[in-house]
């Protein structure tokens, strides 16, 4: 697919671009020396650090791009990334886009390519900028906020992906998750397999929730798909838009099952498709074009009907994401695609189709930013505040409930098991309708886990009971009759340990948790449930679990296998001196499994900064910041 993962480390001459990236290929898992194609001995050492000690990845953008794959390029170098997902070649790394590519893509390319790479696990990323990001600044009104960015004349990085942009085809990410890619030729040559195999994967994503197969989409031999959409910040560029209502233009979507939505990123992007004409091509066709609104990518619209499969211009497409809910049977299909094949697809009336299959005429029209439909209608205070203004509340905008700091000792339940690959923030906390919550801390964590684990909201609020007598300086027992035989088994060993110096609450266990989107309510709501803690093997994201810190959550690591822990949902987890192990940096966290006796477990935190330790011992970030 035209990516080269070189290894780790490197330097590259000022303009970016390692000559040797053309022939070269990183052998074997060895990160110290990069080989010459074919040969056997190194040509170049690698160093394998960061002078800064932030960790890069270096992606080269090749200049071998001719206009037919370039027009089907966007979103699909992303696609290209996901590659490194499954091994996290890229996991909490910042990646920096180079290489004489870079000038072949225009400014809205590249957002929609760098809106992808969250989804490769990345922290995030950077890019050289070119004549064509001043262009875009000189078109929104901010040329003098414009400033040319360049790797410096000796750079180390820590890795590579070389991309050949002349290579990539139109590719699609089937469900459920953006790294299950295969090109859209592939698929369509090969149907049965790769629906077969994608049906395989989904028993691990459903847990066998439901039935689940994509056979049905097979007709005469094509793969049908009900809906089609193109949104938000990865999809609903100017660009995107004007060329699928080139590729539309004169065709329709029939009368069948298939829809086409349209939702432009912005309003004022949303008015100059209106003045250009793209909008009325688009309407004419049958496509419905929405507001501006991100809807579709988290749930709130446009969800597809049962077993219905979607295809779409989005971030993700994990289970349920797009609105369906396991629970009560229901489950629909979301693959990511770019918004080209997309509108082919709509022009071919909802049977796959490539853009590259189709013969278009691109008229390549400029975008004109308005800035009046901004200076008309968002308020403007001109930096100075108005203290007479009374903040208006609703009944379902609550405050933050308190917080307690780090008590010295823990005892936690654990009140939900996963064991999946990997869990996303989507299964942690769904999108969708849970919206009309985020400013509601309580309401929104009813709908913690309720697609993975429907108990756990309950199980959790229970044993919460306990933690709210110590708060209250009354027995934590006489609140949760559970505890006295966990406490009587504590006590055994530690006599001392009480209401004064105990700190109750609730933890889960997953595998790998926090794929996908930063949303902190993954972790926020779990707190304010009495969460004090996850345990993991590891963290899917440095953004989950820094989430996980600023709500006062112990982020524990455990080496244990997690097909044989030492601890299963429902058993509690007591964790003596954690304070104190917080504080003093302790490698290793002893915890104590309580049953017929206190089984250790090792537990560990991975590093922290001094300022995410301060963060937990103070109980989250807002009491961090009200005490510093």
């Amino acid at each position: 697919m035209g990516v080269r993962l070189l290894g780790l480390g490197g330097c590259f001459p000022d303009d970016g671009f390692d000559p040797w990236a053309q022939h070269g290929e990183f052998a074997g898992d060895d990160p110290v020396a990069f080989f010459e194609s074919g040969g056997d001995e190194p040509v170049f050492p690698f160093h394998g650090f960061s002078g800064d000690g932030a960790y890069f990845q270096h992606v080269i953008l090749s200049d071998d791009v001719n206009g037919g794959s370039l027009r089907c390029s966007h979103q699909r170098v992303a696609r290209d990334a996901e590659n490194v997902f499954a091994d996290g070649f890229v996991k909490n790394k910042v990646m920096e886009f180079v290489g004489p590519g870079v000038s072949k893509l225009s400014a809205d390319f590249r957002i929609g390519i760098d809106v992808m790479t969250t989804e490769t696990t990345c922290l995030s990323s950077i890019w050289k900028t070119d004549e064509k990001i001043q262009e875009f600044y000189d078109i929104h009104g901010r040329s003098e906020d414009y400033k040319e960015l360049n790797p410096g004349a000796v750079t180390y990085y820590d890795g590579m992906v070389y991309v050949n942009l002349s290579e990539i085809k139109p590719m699609i990410a089937m469900p459920f998750h953006p790294s299950n890619v295969y090109t859209i030729d592939e698929l369509n040559a090969n149907l049965s397999d790769i629906l077969h195999d994608v049906e395989q994967k989904a028993l691990v994503s459903l847990d066998g929730a439901v039935d689940y197969s994509l056979q049905d989409k097979i007709r005469n031999g094509k793969f049908y798909v009900e809906q089609g959409i193109i949104a938000g910040c990865a999809g609903g560029g100017f660009e995107n838009i004007c060329a699928a209502a080139d590729i539309i233009k004169g065709k329709n979507i029939g009368a069948d099952e298939f829809t086409f939505s349209v939702y432009p990123a912005s309003t004022p992007i949303y008015m100059e498709l209106v003045k250009n004409g793209a909008i009325a091509d688009l309407m004419e066709a049958g496509t419905v074009v929405k507001t501006a609104f991100c809807g579709p990518c988290f749930g709130a619209g446009d969800t597809p009907a049962n077993n219905a499969f979607s295809i779409r211009h989005t971030t993700r497409n994990f289970p349920n994401r797009e609105g369906s809910k396991l629970q009560n049977g229901q489950i629909s299909s979301v693959a990511l695609m770019d918004a080209r094949s997309i509108a082919a697809t709509a022009a071919n009336k909802g049977f796959l189709t490539s853009a590259t299959a189709m013969d278009v005429e691109y008229k390549g029209q400029k975008y004109h930013f308005d800035k009046n439909i901004y200076a008309n209608r968002v308020f403007d205070s001109k930096g100075v505040a108005d203290p007479s203004v009374e903040i208006k509340f609703g009944p379902n905008i609550k405050d933050w409930p308190a917080m307690s700091a780090l008590p010295q000792n823990l005892l936690v339940k654990v009140v939900s098991e996963i064991h999946d690959p990997v869990t996303t923030t989507d299964e942690l906390i769904p999108s969708g309708e849970t919206s009309s919550y985020r400013s509601n801390p309580l309401g929104l964590a009813e709908f913690a886990l309720s697609r993975k684990d429907p108990a756990y909201v309950g199980r959790a609020k229970e044993v919460q009971k306990a933690q709210k007598a110590i708060e209250a300086n009354e027995c934590p027992v006489d609140a949760l009759a559970e505890l006295k035989p966990v406490m009587d088994k504590i006590h055994e060993t530690y006599p001392e340990v009480g209401k004064d110096n105990l700190g109750v609450g609730s933890t889960i266990f997953a595998v790998k948790p926090g794929d996908g989107s930063a949303r902190e309510q993954a972790a926020s709501c779990q707190k304010v449930l009495g969460g004090w803690a996850n345990i993991a093997t590891e963290y899917a994201t440095k953004r989950y679990r820094s989430n996980l810190i600023n709500w006062g959550m112990l982020p524990f690591l455990t080496e244990e296998d997690h097909e044989a822990l030492s601890f299963k949902n429902g058993d509690y987890i007591f964790v003596p001196d954690v304070r104190k192990a917080v504080e003093e940096k302790a490698d290793v966290i002893k915890a104590y499994v309580v049953g017929d006796e206190l089984k250790e477990l090792n537990l560990k935190l991975g590093d922290l900064t001094d300022a995410e330790r301060e963060i937990i011992l103070d109980g989250c970030l807002i009491n961090y910041y009200r005490n510093h």
